[in-house]
Formats: structure tokens, sequence, C-alpha cells
């Protein structure tokens, strides 16, 4: 058993209360991120902050690069469910990876392998979010699907850099089961 209780309780949250999240907690969770390890101390993450009064805002980028890429054939996904708990989140935090490539463009084999060490090192500063967010009282959303609106979001956050990930947060308004895992002997192999 997993000795450590915010490992343990953490779950995905897509319904959230209207209570808002003061910026000290928000703080907090960022602290919590940075200390995460990354490839060679690169520290490759930065974080944008959207808060409650901007929400609508970023909503209607969102929304707007959902309809570019449908416009365009591609499949959108789940993100419309996604968005659901955008909705409600009061804060949603945009992780983004200096050192990494654009998805759509190419890359040399050096490149790809940063690429992916750099990748690895923002998703270990997302769990520690995540965690601490959980200790913290908060719920929390990792939300990948960010990618059917990456041009528009980047654009309207003024940035150029690889987006990852976001993070949905707020207090949950409700109280997930815990999902099933698979059975250690599924996904662990033991060379003695």
């Amino acid at each position: 058993m997993c000795p450590c209780k915010a490992i343990q309780s953490r779950r995905s949250i897509r319904r959230f209360t209207t209570d808002l999240v003061e910026r000290s907690m928000i703080e907090q969770l960022l602290d919590a991120a940075v200390l995460a390890p990354s490839a060679k101390n690169s520290q490759p993450w930065r974080f944008t902050v959207v808060m409650e009064s901007r929400r609508e805002e970023m909503l209607a980028v969102i929304h707007r690069g959902i309809a570019n890429r449908q416009t365009e054939g591609e499949d959108i996904g789940t993100i419309l469910s996604t968005i659901k708990a955008m909705e409600q989140a009061p804060v949603t935090i945009f992780i983004h990876n200096t050192d990494g490539i654009h998805p759509w463009k190419a890359r040399g084999e050096h490149e790809s392998w940063w690429d992916l060490a750099t990748v690895q090192s923002v998703g270990a500063a997302i769990e520690n979010m995540l965690l601490a967010a959980t200790d913290l009282g908060l719920g929390s959303l990792w939300i990948a699907d960010v990618w059917d609106a990456y041009p528009e979001i980047n654009e309207w956050l003024g940035v150029d850099t690889q987006l990852v990930a976001a993070v949905s947060l707020g207090y949950a308004d409700v109280s997930p089961s815990t999902p099933k895992r698979k059975p250690m002997d599924e996904v662990v192999r033991w060379i003695e």
C-alpha cells in the first residue's frame, strides 16, 4: 500500500463549487511544482495562471480553437466534456515546456529525445502540483486535450513555447470513488 495520503486520495475532479481559491494557495501549488526533478536540471516548465475574472475570455478562445479544428476536419476527441469542468473551475493553469518543440514541427533524433525528457520533467511538475492541491483540500483536473486549441491558446497567452497541458483547480463539488487500477502482475515485471 502506498504510504502517501495525497497520492492515495488524489482524484480527477470534473465538478467544482463556486468558491474562489486564494492566490496564496495557488502560489503554494506552484512552489510544489518547481520542486520537481527535471532533465539535467533544465526546469523547462512555465506556468500561466488564468483566474476566474478571465475565465470566460479563456473559454471563448478554446471554443474558437475547437471550431477551427472541426473546420479543418480534425477529431476533437473529449475536449467538449473537459470544457464543462473548465467552465466551473475558478483557476486554470497552462503549463508550457520552454525546451519543447511544437508538435507539428520536424525534429531530429537528439531533439526528439530531449523533447521527451523535458516533457517528462513538466509532467513531474504537474504531478507535484496535483498532489499539493490534494493536500490543501483542492480538487484538480489534469487536462491533456488542450491540443485542440493549441495555437489559439498560445496566441491569447502571448506564448510561443510547447503547450503541454492545463490544470483546472477549485474546491471539489464531487467525491469520486477510487478508479479501478490494473493489478500489479499486469503492470510490473521483475527480473531477479
